[in-house]
Formats: C-alpha cells, sequence, structure tokens
C-alpha cells in the first residue's frame, strides 16, 4: 500500500516547494471559486450558452501573447518576483469582480474584460511557476513533485467547485469573488519569504529571437512537440466546463452544478492520493497518450447518461485520466529541458495545455448552441479518441520516450549531478 502513497521526498527536503505549494494551494481554492461563480453570472445576465463559450474567446488572445512572451521573461528576469506581481494583479482582478457583483445592474462587459486580463497574467505567471520547479526540487524528484503539485490543484478544484455552487446559490456572487480577493492576499504574503531566482547567465533577453529559439528547440523535439498535440487536441476536442450548468439544467439537477464542476478535479484528487505508482514508470509518451484516449471515452460516456450521477461518475473517471497525463507530460517537461530554455518552454507548455481549454470552451459552447448540449459533449469526447490515435501514429518518438534512455534525461540527470554541492 505504502508503494502507492503520494512520494513526499519534495515536501521535505526543499522549503521553498513547501512554501510554493501552500501559496498554490490557498490561491487555486480561490480561482475555482471565480472559476464557476464566472460563466454562471453571465449565464444568469444573458441566458446563452454562445455568451458563456465566448469567455474562452476572450482569454484566448492574451493566453497566446503573454504565453509566448511570459516564457522568455521567466529565463530573463527573477522567477520569484514574477510570480509575486501577478499574484498581486490577480487579487486586483477579484476585486473589480467583486465591486461589480454588488452593483444594483451588474453589467457583463468587466466580466469578459477580466477573463482576458486575468489570462494574460496567468500566462505571464506559470511559466515563472513551471521553471522554477527543477530549481528548487533534485532532479529525480521531479515527478514526485509533479504529482504533488497535481494533488494541491485537485484539492483546491474538488473544495473550491463545491463551495462555490453552494456560495453562489444562497450567498451571492460577491461572497465568492470576495473569498477569492482574500486567497490571492494570502498567497503574496506566503511566497514573500521564498529566495530569489535570477535569470541563468546563459538565458537569452526577451525578445521574439529569442522566443523563436524557444520554438525552434520545441519543434527539435518530437516527444515534447507529441505531449503538446495531444494535450491540445484532448483539451479543444473534449473539455466540457463551459456547458455544464446547461447540462445541469437538462438533467433537472441544477443542485448538482458545484459537484459537475468538482468531478473532474475530484478524479485527479483520487489519482494523485495513489500516484506513488508513476515512479516507477519510465515510458511517459505510452501513457500520456493512453490517458488521453481514456479522458475522452469517459467524457463522451458522461454525454450519453441520463441519470445525473452517472454522468458525475464519468466526469471523475475523466480527470482521473486528466491527471496521469499531466504528471507524466510534467516528467518529460522537467526531466529533459535544459534551465536557460525553460522558461521559454513553459510558454509554449501553457498553450498546450491552456489554450486547448480556451478554445473547447468556444467549441462546446457553440456546438451545444447548434446541436445541442449532450451532442457537444458526447461527440467531443469521441473526437478525441481519434484525434489522439491518429497523433500517437503520426509520431512514433513519442510512444518509444523512455526516460531511463532519452539522451536529454541523460543530459539533464548528468548537469545536474555535476553541479550538486558535495558534502562536507
Amino acid at each position: 500500500m505504502s508503494r502507492l502513497l503520494p512520494d513526499l521526498t519534495p515536501w521535505h527536503a526543499s522549503a521553498d516547494f513547501r512554501r510554493l505549494w501552500v501559496s498554490g494551494l490557498v490561491s487555486n481554492f480561490g480561482s475555482f471559486l471565480t472559476f464557476v461563480a464566472l460563466p454562471v453570472q453571465i449565464k444568469d445576465l444573458t441566458g446563452s450558452a454562445t455568451a458563456v463559450g465566448a469567455i474562452g474567446a476572450v482569454e484566448l488572445l492574451p493566453l497566446i501573447l503573454f504565453g509566448l512572451y511570459g516564457g522568455a521573461l521567466a529565463d530573463a528576469l527573477d522567477k520569484r518576483l514574477l510570480i509575486l506581481w501577478t499574484e498581486a494583479g490577480q487579487g486586483l482582478l477579484s476585486a473589480a469582480l467583486l465591486v461589480n457583483a454588488l452593483l444594483p445592474h451588474p453589467a457583463v462587459w468587466p466580466l469578459y474584460a477580466v477573463a482576458a486580463l486575468s489570462s494574460a497574467l496567468v500566462s505571464v505567471q506559470r511559466p515563472a511557476l513551471d521553471s522554477l520547479l527543477p530549481r528548487i526540487v533534485a532532479h529525480d524528484d521531479l515527478p514526485a513533485a509533479a504529482a504533488l503539485n497535481s494533488f494541491r490543484w485537485t484539492v483546491g478544484g474538488v473544495a473550491g467547485p463545491a463551495v462555490a455552487g453552494v456560495v453562489v446559490a444562497y450567498a451571492g456572487l460577491g461572497w465568492a469573488y470576495g473569498a477569492d480577493l482574500v486567497t490571492f492576499l494570502v498567497s503574496v504574503a506566503l511566497t514573500v519569504p521564498i529566495a530569489a531566482s535570477p535569470a541563468s547567465h546563459e538565458a537569452a533577453k526577451p525578445s521574439l529571437r529569442s522566443i523563436a529559439e524557444g520554438a525552434r528547440y520545441a519543434w527539435s523535439r518530437k516527444e515534447l512537440l507529441g505531449t503538446y498535440a495531444i494535450d491540445l487536441a484532448a483539451m479543444f476536442l473534449a473539455m466540457p466546463l463551459a456547458v455544464l450548468p446547461f447540462l445541469a439544467d437538462e438533467l433537472d439537477a441544477d443542485w448538482s452544478l458545484g459537484l459537475m464542476y468538482a468531478s473532474v478535479p475530484a478524479g485527479a484528487l483520487l489519482v494523485s492520493l495513489v500516484s506513488g505508482w508513476t515512479a516507477r514508470v519510465h515510458r511517459h509518451g505510452r501513457m500520456v497518450v493512453l490517458s488521453a484516449a481514456l479522458w475522452g471515452l469517459a467524457v463522451a460516456a458522461a454525454g450519453a447518461m441520463d441519470e445525473v450521477w452517472l454522468v458525475l461518475l464519468f466526469l471523475v473517471v475523466a480527470g482521473g485520466c486528466d491527471m496521469v497525463s499531466g504528471i507524466f507530460r510534467a516528467a518529460m517537461w522537467n526531466q529533459t529541458i535544459p534551465d536557460e530554455l525553460r522558461g521559454r518552454l513553459a510558454g509554449i507548455e501553457l498553450l498546450s495545455y491552456s489554450v486547448g481549454p480556451t478554445l473547447g470552451q468556444v467549441r462546446s459552447g457553440a456546438m451545444a448552441g447548434r446541436f445541442g448540449v449532450r451532442a457537444s459533449v458526447g461527440a467531443g469526447g469521441l473526437l478525441c479518441v481519434g484525434a489522439v490515435g491518429l497523433l500517437a501514429l503520426g509520431l512514433p518518438a513519442l510512444m518509444s520516450y523512455d526516460a531511463r534512455t532519452n539522451e536529454h534525461a541523460l543530459r539533464l540527470r548528468a548537469q545536474r549531478t555535476d553541479a550538486a554541492p558535495t558534502p562536507l
């Protein structure tokens, strides 16, 4: 049994990892409150599935622009400062949502404006967070750190939506936005003591040329391209979150909306609780492909169910599959990408796992408006399975990846071993 439990080595070995982990836990909880409240408010104000799906459209451009530039900034500037300032900016956006919600007649346009600005801040912050991890955690402990970070995200993902469903229904949207603001204040306070993390002396200054250098490196690594493409396809084709308020209505189960939003993170949480087995798997690429295909199947099954409890069950299964994919994608990224390129590649990674869900909101909302909610969810899951299969056939480097023999993983392990201080 102990072999299945999460590996806590990164938590015990690195104080900065502990600080970041707790800070992320707090802010993620608050962010998930807003994640539920925002589409509910747009639904209440407009009554349109297309309008809810448009959240993804306004998030897309800042996600692309600032994701790539944010990666270059993470390589060229102090990562800790980037994390601090962007976290503070997110708190200001939560305050804006709170003010709007308290107006006698809340406006719709500020909701889209905040969604776009938040997308920009997240796009700058995430490359800094991702590229900081290999600096504060030992090389061989990076898969365990990825699993612990995923566990942290899923705790917020389960608790946040579940609490948000109750708060929005019985206390009002203002309470959800207000709680999110408080969590950002706490997160900033927890991040302040983290040690500075200045740029590597080999890192390029932020520019279009440096961004292009990162893109060329990613293109040269077909196994990395495979992880990006698989996740992009899975999230674009089978992300059902934008239409969940309408699915709950169709099933005559408004009470289940918070549970629906919590189901995917709940499945991820269950997997992370028994993530110890992931350290003994070395063919990470095959696990990424398999789990992405199973994600699509589970989402398709959820769309076909008439009973709300079965919908919730398959969403839980889907979340577990997504967690498995995320753990092994992160392991491949963290164990093979050089430090001087880590920020820029983290920016590309951000696009792969964020553009997909963002576009997926647009796809699911538009498809639901034309063909119906159930068709949008079910067909999207089946299309995901087909796309994942085609990508696996077209990218053999992903299927053959082995952490024990991959040249990039071996080189980075040797570099970090040589750089480690000699015990006295």
